[in-house]
């Protein structure tokens, strides 16, 4: 177990004795397709590295509409911020979309074991402010572009240098939630960019013809990202200088 806990960013400069006590309070937990790690408002007293597989986190609203957070890949921990909490709970549900196996890990041990390793805190930190920098990200992207260029940014994010064809990972359904946007709405959108010639769709298969159109569709979230940054950069127009 502590050389698959050393595929997590925030365990690989641990020492060998941390290590050790990390692996000694924590549990493997495999996971088939569809089945629930945890719900929402669940006591969260673990959290978890993903070993294989992906895992949904997701939240229900009241009427039962349920929006994707995150897709969490091998490699990656989550749910570790809500150690610093007094009673935590899980803001939102983990599920697996393919069999998956996760390291579950004991929070509190964890919490207390950060108390002598600076090193480790700033870890934690930065994996916090990246996904922290991520969500701000996102919200701007579900404020201010269309669906067009969210699905087509994904599109080109998601295809692998020097290729032209990919297979999606995720569900369509899982990825137009995921996008905020409806099933129908993406569906419709793949296909108008089959339509022109961009791409071509053969079941989860994805051929990217015309890159420079589907990244100028994209390019219109980097452009308003831009424009973005420069109103917080720059409120208001710099004072001519008077003559």
């Amino acid at each position: 177990m502590k050389e698959q806990l050393k595929t997590g960013l925030l365990f690989a400069n641990l020492d060998d004795d941390q290590l050790s006590r990390v692996a000694q309070h924590a549990a493997r937990v495999r996971l088939a397709e569809g089945e629930s790690l945890f719900e929402q408002g669940d006591s969260a007293d673990r959290f978890y590295l993903v070993i294989r597989g992906q895992i949904k986190l997701f939240r229900l609203s009241p009427a039962g509409n349920e929006k994707v957070i995150e897709i969490v890949t091998p490699g990656s921990t989550f749910a570790e911020a809500l150690m610093f909490l007094e009673r935590p709970r899980y803001p939102v549900g983990a599920q697996a979309l393919t069999d998956a196996e996760v390291i579950s890990i004991d929070a509190h041990d964890f919490a207390t074991m950060l108390k002598g390793s600076v090193e480790t805190c700033f870890l934690l930190l930065g994996d916090m402010s990246q996904r922290l920098r991520g969500l701000v990200r996102e919200i701007d992207e579900l404020s201010l572009h269309s669906a067009t260029c969210r699905i087509a940014a994904y599109l080109v994010q998601q295809a692998p240098e020097g290729s032209q064809s990919f297979d999606l990972s995720i569900a369509k359904q899982v990825l137009a939630s995921r996008l905020s946007v409806k099933p129908e709405t993406l569906s419709r959108i793949i296909k108008n960019l089959s339509d022109a010639g961009i791409i071509s769709v053969l079941g989860s298969r994805i051929t990217i013809h015309d890159w420079q159109a589907l990244q100028q569709a994209a390019d219109v979230c980097a452009l308003a990202q831009d424009s973005l940054q420069s109103t917080f950069l720059y409120p208001c127009p710099p004072a001519k200088p008077q003559a």
